[in-house]
């Protein structure tokens, strides 16, 4: 590990800066910000508007989009920088964490710090981080022609593939963490994989209920409303009956309430079968880790549902979502190599 040691450092200050930019981007959602700044410049972008007409053009250039014709043109200039420093820091930190991974891993290749197969993984992630930046720009164009909001997909495409390098870069960097391999556990492997798929599908769900606003409606918990299991709803909002479950509000809910009790389920399986075997100090402490997270997780997923998504919330579920996908990926390493 010390050989590693700075590489190691560049991988998870890699992943610091990604939770915090999912983190701003939660805000940038909640606040209704992302639609603020409708155009992209790469260099000249980097700072906001510097003086009053500078200020003033870019509101004029957001005055000319569904946003605002439609739903806020109500806007004074100042109502329109609050919801402006929301996406102009999401942006900027987003070219951050490109500076912040292109330059060392520049350097660490010059002097040959690297060794192939992590060149490789970084090459994996220097991909993804630049698909994530194109994913956000993909997103905000899909609220800038008929429609004053994002397309739900895109949103989930943009957040997935967050949490996707994410756990990339936790995972890399837990290699050179724990460079010594042993055989692999492969039923409890198995298992855990198999939960890791379930929770990226639940949280693609989750920015599906995000996109489509869908946290707004059934605010009871543990029945959806009315005293129902599945509300009426879930079925007919859309036809046919199977658009329910990905475009339509009551849908997506109902998916992403009943997966939640199927992530509790296999992360609470995991917990009993790792009790019959011998583990090594860091799998006890993975195992520990997800069961405690995905019950606060839980948690945080109700308390939202029921409050109708306060913003400081809904920002710490999306946190909670965050640190179970890290438990995730590292009881996984640890039980695979």
């Amino acid at each position: 590990m010390k050989k590693n040691k700075y590489v190691i450092y560049w991988l998870l200050t890699g992943c610091v800066l990604i939770f915090i930019m999912v983190v701003v981007g939660g805000i940038t959602r909640l606040t209704h910000s992302g639609l603020s700044i409708s155009d992209y410049k790469l260099i000249s972008g980097t700072l906001p508007p510097m003086n009053q007409q500078e200020w003033e053009e870019a509101f004029e250039l957001y005055q000319q989009y569904p946003e605002y014709q439609k739903l806020n043109y109500h806007f004074t200039l100042e109502d329109f920088k609050s919801i402006y420093f929301w996406e102009w820091l999401h942006r900027v930190i987003g070219r951050f964490i490109g500076v912040v991974f292109i330059v060392p891993f520049l350097f660490f290749l010059v002097t040959k710090k690297l060794d192939g197969p992590t060149i490789r993984k970084s090459l994996v992630l220097l991909f993804l981080g630049g698909f994530q930046g194109f994913l956000g720009w993909y997103m905000v164009k899909s609220g800038l022609v008929d429609r004053p909001d994002v397309s739900h997909y895109r949103l989930a495409a943009h957040l997935t593939t967050a949490f996707l390098t994410f756990a990339y870069s936790l995972w890399v960097a837990l290699d050179l963490i724990y460079p010594n391999k042993k055989e692999a556990q492969k039923s409890i492997r198995n298992l855990i994989r198999v939960a890791l798929i379930i929770l990226i599908m639940q949280i693609i769900w989750g920015a599906f209920v995000a996109g489509l606003d869908a946290g707004f409606i059934h605010n009871h918990w543990p029945l959806m409303s009315d005293g129902k299991l599945i509300h009426e709803t879930v079925y007919i909002e859309q036809q046919p009956f199977i658009k329910n479950l990905y475009e339509g509000k009551s849908g997506v809910q109902f998916v992403h309430r009943y997966l939640a009790y199927v992530v509790v389920a296999f992360v609470f399986v995991i917990w009993h079968k790792t009790k019959k075997i011998k583990m090594t100090l860091t799998q006890q402490k993975g195992v520990q880790l997800l069961i405690i997270l995905v019950f606060v997780q839980f948690l945080l997923g109700v308390l939202t549902l029921i409050l109708a998504i306060p913003l400081w919330l809904g920002i710490l579920h999306q946190v909670g979502a965050f640190f179970l996908l890290a438990a995730m990926t590292f009881s996984l390493h640890r039980f695979t190599k």
